[in-house]
């Protein structure tokens, strides 16, 4: 994957509260761009994985670890996830 060097002027005060150390400066802002795109659905979790350098099920772990769903469902999309579901569990049944 191609890359760029950006240079980003931050505060003392945002450097401290991201761990005193450049290189964990640099993750950190890395996992907070890919974490907003993903959370604006600006990126799919796949391409949020890949930015990161993670496999799919890592990414949807430090989802997990952030408090992030994977799954946003509205009550009315996962109850027609859930009929679906039982219409297609009827079906192999049959």
């Amino acid at each position: 994957m191609e890359t760029m060097v950006l240079e980003v002027a931050i505060s003392k005060d945002l450097f401290s509260m991201l761990g005193f150390s450049r290189d964990r400066a640099v993750e950190a802002m890395k996992e907070f761009s890919v974490l907003g795109l993903y959370l604006e659905q600006r990126i799919s979790a796949g391409k949020a994985a890949e930015l990161m350098g993670l496999r799919k099920r890592e990414f949807i772990r430090l989802l997990a670890r952030k408090g992030i769903p994977y799954f946003d469902y509205s009550d009315e999309e996962l109850e027609e996830e859930f009929r679906t579901f039982d219409e297609w569990q009827q079906e192999r049944s049959s």
